[in-house]
């Protein structure tokens, strides 16, 4: 098969043959390259949170989320600093739009929406500390997280569970799961109903082969 370079080897626009791969001889950035940068870029991009893409510290799963909708945001230009997922967005536009989220389509059930509405954060300045009633869950390649209210209890593939405090340890530093043992095992079991039900794959999806790496955890090395 072709290459991961030949596969994304084409041209731009206007024509330029496009660059691939991390050459530091190139400038990154406009039409002509496609390229990433290493580990410590990575990091230094998501300062101060832990981590980066493909795993569910903050680092790789928080960003930043810009509502623009004239005449209906009520007081608009505040923050509100709750966490929502993008399930969420679904869920809201379904009330907007005053319409219910379908049980079944052409004829076949399908599932519930996971989603929970924020409406009343944009439409009342009173609901600004509206949170959601139900946990968030992650899994991304074997990493593992369950957020519910300030608690977040997230896994880093082959480590040990960590839970924190987010109102307190947004950048994931004091570990409290041996002080909050209780805490962990309950959320653990959220954790493990929810995939369970939404039929997450184990990781890896295929054995690894005996002297080889579990690649998608060393990006480092690529």
């Amino acid at each position: 098969g072709n290459s991961w370079c030949e596969n994304y080897a084409t041209t731009s626009s206007d024509g330029t043959q496009t660059v691939v791969g991390n050459n530091p001889n190139v400038m990154p950035g406009d039409r002509s390259t496609f390229m990433s940068y290493d580990l410590k870029w990575a990091n230094a991009s998501n300062s101060p949170f832990r981590l980066f893409k493909s795993w569910v510290h903050e680092g790789g799963i928080a960003t930043p989320f810009c509502i623009h909708w004239p005449d209906q945001i009520v007081n608009p230009g505040r923050i509100h600093s709750k966490p929502w997922l993008m399930l969420d967005i679904v869920a809201t536009i379904y009330e907007a739009a005053g319409v219910e989220y379908p049980a079944q389509y052409k004829k076949k059930m399908i599932p519930p929406l996971e989603g929970e509405s924020f409406l009343e954060v944009l439409r009342s300045s009173k609901h600004n500390n509206w949170a959601r009633q139900q946990p968030i869950f992650w899994e991304h390649q074997g990493n593992r997280a369950v957020r519910l209210g300030r608690w977040k209890l997230v896994n880093r593939h082959g480590d040990d569970w960590e839970l924190f405090n987010m109102d307190v340890d947004r950048t994931e530093l004091n570990n409290l799961a041996e002080e909050e043992e209780d805490r962990v095992k309950s959320m653990i079991g959220m954790w493990e109903k929810w995939a369970e039900r939404c039929e997450v794959e184990p990781w890896p999806p295929t054995p690894i082969e005996e002297g080889e790496r579990d690649w998608a955890h060393y990006p480092w090395l690529w």
